[in-house]
């Protein structure tokens, strides 16, 4: 078992973003202190005894108010792991699900100056004993983020994951962001130019999904596509301009060849060709629009 970096000027912090988590959050926190320097807990409105255990554990609990959301519970951790100097964050689940011993694996790839970012993966060779229908939805939203962000990972919605302090300095979660903050931190390491790895992890799955798997599908798909609309506007706009104007140059297509047949002109779908083909033009400048104005302010920031 590796000591905690106690020789470094700068300590190795883990943020765990709690909700009402006091059956599993004392244990959390006394095995992830084997690893650390120091453990944040950010107690997001917890109803229960989560705060106490927490403290009692040895951790520095951050309280908000009321339930905020997993983002700014983050937000909240990583801005007071800032401000302590930390040269190394470690971020994990309250609940249980992911191994703290880990921790040393995780953070290897930082340490040797190999990544900023580094994921723990439950697809890179250790088994877990994962249920069959979180494989496909796991899978299924991995795919949809590594398209719309251009940075490729085997396991886009683990949330185990250890930042170096470069990344620490330029991550900062929408307010509004929920559970998808996973997703936007590979938008996030596109924008920056951040270097990202895995490494594999295991996982406990004991408990039932607190949330209802589709709907939290649902709110994940909405985040990705909000993001890459916001990040990648050429690539968002782009290719739904380019879609429509394809589909509406194949009706175009179809009228003339009817026309040819039938001497005869197809309002209706004439109609539609020409709506399909303005609307995709428009779309196609709209993103060319907007990444160049997205492009500006970026640099306009670097100077500043």
């Amino acid at each position: 078992m590796e000591e905690p970096n106690q020789l470094l000027p700068h300590p190795i912090v883990a943020v765990i973003a709690a909700h009402n988590e006091d059956r599993f959050i004392g244990s959390v926190v006394l095995k992830a202190s084997q690893h650390v320097d120091h453990v944040i807990v950010v107690d997001d409105g917890s109803q229960d005894a989560t705060a106490d255990i927490a403290r009692a554990a040895g951790a520095e609990v951050l309280l908000h108010d009321h339930n905020r959301g997993k983002a700014e519970a983050v937000n909240t951790g990583l801005s007071r792991a800032r401000d302590m100097g930390a040269a190394l964050v470690v971020l994990l689940d309250a609940d249980g699900q992911h191994d703290p011993n880990h921790i040393p694996a995780l953070i290897e790839p930082i340490r040797s100056g190999a990544a900023d970012v580094v994921v723990g993966s439950r697809f890179l060779g250790i088994r877990s004993r994962i249920p069959r229908w979180r494989i496909f939805g796991q899978h299924a939203l991995t795919l949809a983020t590594n398209v719309a962000s251009g940075v490729p990972l085997t396991d886009s919605q683990s949330g185990y994951r250890a930042l170096s302090r470069s990344a620490l300095e330029r991550l900062r979660f929408r307010p509004n962001g929920g559970f998808s903050i996973e997703s936007e931190m590979q938008f996030l390491v596109h924008q920056h130019g951040l270097t990202i790895a895995e490494v594999p992890v295991t996982m406990t799955y004991e408990e039932p999904a607190k949330r209802n798997p589709f709907s939290h599908g649902l709110q994940v798909l909405n985040a990705i596509i909000t993001l890459v609309s916001q990040h990648r506007p050429l690539f968002f706009f782009g290719v739904s301009g380019m879609i429509l104007l394809l589909i509406g140059i194949a009706l175009g297509l179809l009228v003339i060849d009817r026309y040819n047949t039938y001497k005869t002109l197809a309002v209706g779908y004439a109609l539609i060709s020409i709506l399909l083909d303005v609307a995709g033009i428009q779309t196609l400048f709209t993103g060319v629009i907007l990444h160049s104005i997205r492009a500006f302010l970026a640099d306009g920031s670097t100077r500043t």
